[in-house]
């Protein structure tokens, strides 16, 4: 009985929490293998990673490997996919579940070919056939498949050691750089995202979202719409409006046409963009030390001490997918009870599930939510309330689908943006130039407004309701789970003393959420930018100084390398002038990959990033080429955000709603990246996802400073910024 328990404790939180081994695992007749993970692939390629580890843990070539999209009607519940956890938390579920899987079919082989070597160690696993050790008969998983044997909950007991060998044998798969499958048919434009879905006599919707935030409808004329070409039907409901119809073409038309004849009320509610750390640091706030350490007793004063104090901050900022939000959803009126089905590329599909619910009254096992790929995203954006725009639209047509695609004014204006940031910090250096101690302060909405997690539904329709639900305030997740706003306030480095505290604003005029990497993007900027100057101020080289104060050897490693791989201590040698260097490290979330960056730029002219140096260690690499894939896209995007991207408003609405107003980096914009992967077989595995964002943002800020010895702590890094810096000096 102690063994089982400690067997259930040992197993991953997600296993725990969906026990039913038949639930993740399918061992087919037709030798296939279907894998039924409750994370989504969001274009990161995790359908691949997971597919190696179930590859290998089974003992089958990946081939025979069926990744099967996430839905309520089957997957299990992994909540939300994000924070770089899938193949963490998914993966290790999934691990596990091949131990057991291939424990429970090499023993029914036993019994069938009559062997019974000790425990299942004599048995051998070639792409699926099974024979003992010594020769003879063979049979394999597809001749025994059987749904009832895995019709079982996990129990933890199988070692876990062996989780990731096949009767002894090494990994096949794991560690290789196995193409996704999903490449090439985008390439060619093959139908593959939710916009290219395509059902049996589906309509078209349109929404036509307010202006602002809390515009009130004051009229409207309906009837001018319904008398349109191809219109079926239009629903006002409070200040939600929309229209459906045959033709998608003459339904963006007649919603155009339901914005002329719409006119709403607006209050000037918007704080001033250009002043907006003030306006955090004034606003009502819940205050919270996220970690401290206090000096040892006895621990002598510094001497010859020298107190250092500066302010970081960033936007707010919008996910600018390239292709808009969108969602089809199909409301079934039965006898015994509505029905809705829903087809989205939400990150969460029992998070939204379970929002549809409260949103339409309805019970959550009557919603079925079916994911399906979409033009990628990081973070809340409006893939949840596309699908909540769907549902009461297909509410007026029942038994027929309906899609309704957001407009590129729908999703630079309507969607949560990620939060503003200001952060402030504090360190005293003493006469040896140690830092004594640190103190960080980070002001911010809460990072965190996404389905499923509350008693009322955060969906953007459902705040415009004739009944409408409470507008709710973003939260911020614990530091156990990664924290929001305070995510990497916690000093990687071995400072005598330090404390961070994070302020959380109780108001949100503008409504904001989860976005790629939440607050490590900005506090990894404040801290690694500050370390910079600290490092200059007491004249010590910044990979030295860096060095001094790293205890950790996993994060001294990435330094290391990155400074080596870029030629950091030949950087003076051949650089033009206007050309400058920077550099910058992190482990993400305090727990995940370790990252460093360096970067050169050129600022000669305007800024520009033109090279890029990225060491990761990301523990034991499943897919070398899918973590390079990973790390390339954040960096980039990440470029992106320091130089060009800023969310625009006035004092009534946000008016960055176009790309000409929203710009984003350019393909001539984006600089040479080199990646350094670093295997650690011995250590778990974590996501690559986001790990590049906060040191992305400081070594481009260091090597600006390196450049033209202009310290920029605003982001982002505009040509007028730049020039207000250099006038500030």
């Amino acid at each position: 009985m102690t063994a089982a328990r400690d067997g259930l404790a040992a197993l991953p939180a997600n296993l725990k929490n969906n026990p039913r081994l038949g639930q993740w695992l399918s061992i087919r007749r037709d030798g296939t293998v279907h894998v039924r993970s409750g994370k989504v692939d969001l274009g990161q390629g995790i359908s691949i990673a997971l597919a190696q580890i179930v590859a290998d843990g089974l003992g089958v070539n990946i081939e025979r490997i069926h990744m099967v999209p996430a839905s309520t009607a089957f997957s299990p519940n992994e909540g939300v996919t994000s924070g770089s956890l899938s193949v963490q938390d998914s993966g290790s579920a999934l691990r596990q579940v091949c131990v057991e899987a291939r424990a429970i079919y090499l023993r029914a082989a036993g019994v069938l070919l009559g062997a019974a070597p000790a425990g299942t160690q004599g048995f051998r696993i070639l792409d699926g056939v099974i024979s003992t050790s010594h020769g003879g008969p063979t049979t394999s998983y597809w001749a025994l498949a059987d749904e009832a044997l895995l019709d079982v909950d996990a129990t933890g007991a199988t070692n876990q050691a062996g989780a990731l060998t096949v009767a002894n044998e090494p990994p096949v798969v794991i560690g290789q750089s196995i193409p996704r499958r999903d490449i090439a048919g985008k390439v060619i434009g093959a139908p593959a995202f939710v916009h290219d879905l395509r059902l049996p006599g589906m309509l078209f919707g349109r929404v036509l979202h307010p202006p602002s935030t809390g515009a009130e409808l004051e009229s409207t004329d309906l009837a001018r719409v319904n008398a349109m070409p191809s219109v079926i039907a239009t629903v006002r409901d409070g200040n939600f409006l929309g229209v459906v119809g045959q033709d998608e073409y003459q339904v963006v038309q007649a919603c155009a046409k339901l914005a002329s004849v719409s006119k709403w009320r607006e209050a000037a509610a918007l704080p001033n963009m250009h002043q907006l750390g003030e306006f955090l640091r004034e606003q009502l706030r819940e205050t919270s030390v996220v970690g401290e350490k206090t000096a040892s007793v006895g621990a002598a004063p510094a001497t010859g001490s020298q107190k250092h104090s500066a302010s970081y901050s960033r936007p707010f900022l919008a996910h600018a997918s390239i292709g808009p939000s969108c969602a089809v959803a199909r409301f079934n009126q039965n006898a015994n009870g509505n029905t809705l089905e829903v087809w989205s590329h939400t990150q969460g599909v029992y998070n939204l599930r379970a929002d549809l619910a409260l949103l339409l009254g309805m019970p959550a096992d009557a919603i079925t939510v079916q994911h399906v790929e979409g033009a990628g995203c990081y973070g809340h954006n409006g893939a949840d309330d596309v699908a909540a725009d769907a549902a009461l639209l297909a509410r007026a047509v029942p038994g027929v689908p309906v899609q309704v695609v957001w407009s590129r004014e729908d999703e630079l204006g309507a969607a949560p943006f990620g939060p503003a940031m200001a952060v402030d910090l504090a360190a005293e250096l003493d006469a040896d130039g140690r830092i004594r101690s640190w103190q960080h302060e980070a002001w911010s909405n809460g990072h965190g407004l996404r389905p499923g997690r509350g008693k009322s539904p955060v969906l953007l329709a459902g705040t415009l309701l004739a009944e409408p639900f409470e507008r709710q305030v973003s939260v911020n997740a614990p530091l156990s789970a990664g924290g929001g706003a305070e995510r990497n306030a916690v000093p990687l480095y071995d400072f005598d003393q330090w404390k961070a505290t994070s302020h959380r604003l109780l108001t949100m005029p503008v409504r904001s959420s989860a976005l790629r990497s939440l607050g490590a993007h900005c506090n990894v900027f404040a801290v690694e930018s500050f370390m910079d100057e600290l490092a200059h101020s007491a004249g010590v080289d910044s990979l030295d100084f860096r060095l001094k104060h790293l205890t950790d050897s996993r994060a001294s490693d990435v330094l290391q390398a990155v400074a080596q791989n870029a030629g950091w201590s030949e950087r003076h040698d051949a650089m033009p002038e206007g050309h400058g260097m920077g550099l910058a490290v992190t482990r993400y979330k305090n727990t995940g990959a370790y990252c460093a960056v360096a970067a050169r730029v050129d600022a000669s002219h305007d800024l520009r990033v033109t090279d890029l140096w990225i060491t990761v260690d990301v523990g034991q690499v499943i897919n070398p080429d899918g973590v390079t894939n990973q790390i390339e896209g954040g960096a980039i995007q990440t470029v992106s955000w320091v130089l060009k991207e800023e969310v625009q408003f006035d004092a009534t609405r946000i008016t960055s709603t176009t790309w000409a107003d929203y710009p984003i980096l350019k393909f001539s914009d984006v600089p040479r990246v080199q990646v350094n992967v670093l295997n650690r077989p011995d250590q778990q595995s974590v996501g690559a996802g986001e790990a590049t964002h906060g040191p992305v943002a400081a070594a481009i800020a260091n090597a600006l400073f390196n450049a033209v010895g202009v310290r920029v702590r605003h982001m982002p890094f505009t040509p007028e910024r730049v020039r207000q810096a250099a006038l500030v000096g």
